[in-house]
């Protein structure tokens, strides 16, 4: 298969699959060597804008994303409204995106406040889940990140945090 061709599949799998993608995931259209190749040719080949839509790497893989240049005619048209997330679930998503993992007592701790119904409502929306127990006196559960939660904040990974102190924590993409 021809590098033209692999690039148009990855594109058609990337629009259908409305969700990031990661080399393994796209497998079955060719070797690492190859979708590496017609990756980065159609990131180079989307980046300009001229098509409207650019790819952005995140989550471990790649997703197809309005290109900033067209972001004020999709909101013209479509009105997108992006999820609210009340400050109290923003405090505690950023004590669990910095300091992960952490049993409830902990996070109440660092909060200075019941976490409970915050902690029940990340869990619901996918953005934190169980990653283990504490080795400790009745066993709490650990709490972390999603692929969701990296998905929803535009991150390739934990790694791409901002620092502690450098303006807004957190910040909704689109």
């Amino acid at each position: 298969m021809d590098l033209q061709q692999l690039k148009a599949q990855l594109l058609a799998v990337l629009f259908a699959a409305g969700r990031p993608l990661s080399l393994q995931d796209l497998s079955p259209l060719g070797g690492e060597e190859a979708l590496t190749r017609a990756v980065v040719a159609l990131e180079r080949d989307l980046a300009d804008g001229h098509l409207g839509v650019q790819l952005e790497r995140v989550a471990g893989g790649w997703r197809l994303v309005v290109h900033p240049l067209h972001l004020n005619a999709v909101e013209q048209v479509l009105r997108p409204n992006p999820p609210r997330i009340s400050k109290a679930a923003l405090e505690v998503l950023a004590l669990i995106a910095y300091q992960q993992p952490l049993t409830r007592a902990e996070l109440e701790a660092l909060r200075g406040k019941s976490v409970e119904g915050v902690l029940e409502g990340l869990l619901e929306r996918e953005l934190v889940r169980v990653v283990g127990e504490k080795e400790a006196i009745g066993r709490p559960k650990l709490y972390g990140t999603t692929d969701r939660f990296l998905e929803l904040f535009g991150l390739e990974s934990l790694a791409d945090l901002p620092p502690l102190g450098e303006g807004p924590v957190l910040l909704l993409r689109g």
